[in-house]
């Protein structure tokens, strides 16, 4: 007869749903934590950038895959955003210096304080 299946649409479904796991398996979930602060530091030997992030020296190792790490020895004394995977907490993303509109930030509304009104054309 022959190894011909009987069923060949149940193959086919079992072969993609096989293929999809396989794919959601090797796809991360993207999420990354974002710390601002001003670099301290560079050591280029060890790859090590100390960033002081809201009084505190933070430590970051940086890899081949950092994106901005071939600039970090001009970073020192410049506010920066270090991106690090948030389930690989030694994994960093990204090097990159802070905007700086970003630093400042709006002090809070106070309550019975209008927003001001905006005039009509005529």
């Amino acid at each position: 007869m022959g190894f011909y299946p009987r069923n060949p649409m149940k193959n086919i479904l079992s072969i993609l749903t096989v293929l999809a796991l396989a794919a959601a398996a090797q796809a991360g979930c993207g999420a990354k934590i974002s710390s601002k602060g001003t670099v301290k530091s560079y050591d280029s030997e060890k790859k090590e950038l100390v960033v002081t992030v809201a009084g505190k020296d933070t430590s970051f190792t940086l890899t081949p895959e950092t994106e901005g790490a071939d600039k970090a020895a001009d970073l020192k004394g410049k506010a920066v955003e270090v991106n690090v995977d948030k389930h690989v907490k030694t994994k960093v993303l990204s090097v990159a210096v802070a905007a700086a509109g970003e630093e400042k930030k709006e002090e809070p509304k106070k309550k019975g304080e209008k927003k001001p009104k905006k005039e009509k054309k005529a």
